[in-house]
């Protein structure tokens, strides 16, 4: 992982904390939040406040975050927006706390210029014991305030400011006022510039999470369904399969909207994003085979392609295939999702659970180790250990060289533009559809008279 952590492809973004005013701070807050301290003078933290360093000193990666479901953060600037998220446990968590930062910037920058906050990710669910309390998980609150807890007591503040202006004979209230002073002086003028902290709400309907093996809920959708990275759990109520039921899952995504054909998404080089595809299956090919792969550029992997000739991967050849119909040379590809190419074919619909969609195809088409980085980086992390050095070589370099220079550039090129909040439906048609030639060549009409790929069986 030394690789990774050198090209800033793990642990990228975290905030440094070396001041000795700022490792007060977060020493207070996490005595305040675990009981527990550290001994370090420096170290860095995530979004949340999670420091990797004080993880490893306590022996505990989840000193933040008890039973993996209540997620606990300490705030010492707002920067931390913009850090990722370590050891997650649900797919929602980094979005609500960033959404928490941003809706309350201001307050919160004015509140960490002279203490912590520390708050907590809250839900309904103290341990996900069983896989049916993970359907429990519907709303988190998110709620904080700092080690002196400013916010409590200018809420405090402003209940007496109003009884002062409202009740009778408030004004000879001697108690009330001395009570009034003693609170200003800790929390300032909160009629001049408030302190409060805005509690938000968040929904979530559909998630991943680290439990049980992984586990994707859709909850929001026509066809609800849990869907298993490991041992399928029983869930009351809830249709519920394993990842490796490719037809399944496959008709579950098709059958709910969620994703599209990447030869039809438009304004994509299809062309190109397949054949990068393609050169992944044939370093983790060749990895797997005990070639170098050391300084390997497209020319290179090319000849290793021919090299391999018949042993080439399946998934390979399908999508040579749909490359060469793409390009015009060839004939309509027969993928239906049995095809190890299948799920290389496919990507998020623009949709508002688009996100989700990809981290899952990335488990789906594990080869693609570019997506695989982008939208699942906890599997990456786990399936980079048990690689070849190569391969752990060559993707270091490529994503180090390819993906960090311009990583909005790369995802819009890959996934589209930002979805909005869109739930997921049948595509719309064009509303005035441009004549197209009848060619045989022409992707987008192919496409179109033929679905997705027409091959998806809808039983089980």
């Amino acid at each position: 992982m030394k690789r990774l952590i050198e090209k800033g492809l793990m642990f990228g973004n975290l905030i440094e904390v070396s001041s000795p005013a700022l490792v007060d701070r977060y020493r207070r807050a996490l005595r305040h939040l675990t009981g527990k301290d550290t001994a370090l003078t420096d170290f860095h933290i995530d979004i949340s406040g999670y420091s990797p360093e004080i993880g490893m000193e306590l022996d505990d990666p989840l000193y933040l975050n008890p039973n993996g479901v209540n997620r606990q953060f300490i705030l010492l600037t707002t920067e931390q927006k913009r850090a990722p998220l370590l050891n997650a446990k649900f797919s929602f968590s980094r979005q609500v706390l960033r959404e928490f930062i941003e809706q309350n910037e201001s307050k919160l920058f004015a509140l960490t210029t002279r203490d912590a906050v520390a708050g907590e990710l809250q839900n309904s669910v103290l341990m996900a014991n069983t896989p049916a309390r993970l359907m429990d998980i519907r709303r988190i609150v998110t709620e904080a305030d700092t080690t002196g807890g400013d916010v409590a007591n200018a809420r405090e503040l402003t209940a007496k400011i109003e009884r002062f202006k409202t009740e009778e004979d408030a004004w000879w209230d001697d108690v009330l006022i001395a009570e009034m002073i003693g609170l200003a002086k800790e929390t300032g003028d909160v009629t001049r510039n408030p302190v409060d902290l805005e509690m938000t709400t968040t929904e979530v309907p559909n998630y991943w999470t680290a439990h049980f093996g992984g586990l994707y809920v859709w909850r929001d959708v026509e066809h609800p369904a849990v869907i298993a990275s490991g041992a399928v759990p029983e869930i009351g109520g809830v249709e519920a399969f394993s990842m490796s039921a490719r037809n399944r899952v496959a008709a579950f995504l098709d059958l709910n909207h969620l994703v599209e054909p990447i030869v039809k998404a438009r304004g994509t080089d299809a062309s190109a994003i397949l054949r990068q595809k393609m050169d992944f299956i044939v370093v983790d090919a060749a990895a797997s085979t005990g070639q170098s792969l050391q300084g390997a550029t497209r020319r290179d992997l090319r000849m290793i392609a021919r090299g391999l000739g018949a042993d080439l991967p399946e998934a390979y050849l399908g999508l040579a295939d749909l490359v060469r119909w793409i390009d015009g040379g060839g004939d309509w590809p027969k993928i239906d999702s049995k095809h190890p190419a299948y799920f290389y074919t496919l990507r998020g619909g623009a949709h508002m659970y688009r996100d989700l969609v990809n981290q899952m195809l990335a488990e789906l088409a594990p080869l693609d180790v570019r997506q695989l980085f982008i939208c699942h980086k906890e599997l990456f992390y786990g399936l980079y250990k048990g690689w070849e050095d190569g391969k752990r070589g060559f993707v270091a370099d490529f994503l180090d060289e390819e993906y960090q220079v311009d990583k909005a550039g790369t995802r819009a090129a890959l996934f589209g533009p930002e979805p909005g909040m869109t739930p997921p439906g049948p595509p719309q048609e064009d509303p005035e559809p441009q004549a197209r030639p009848p060619r045989r060549r022409n992707p987008q009409r192919m496409v179109e008279l033929v679905g997705p790929w027409g091959a998806v069986k809808r039983g089980r």
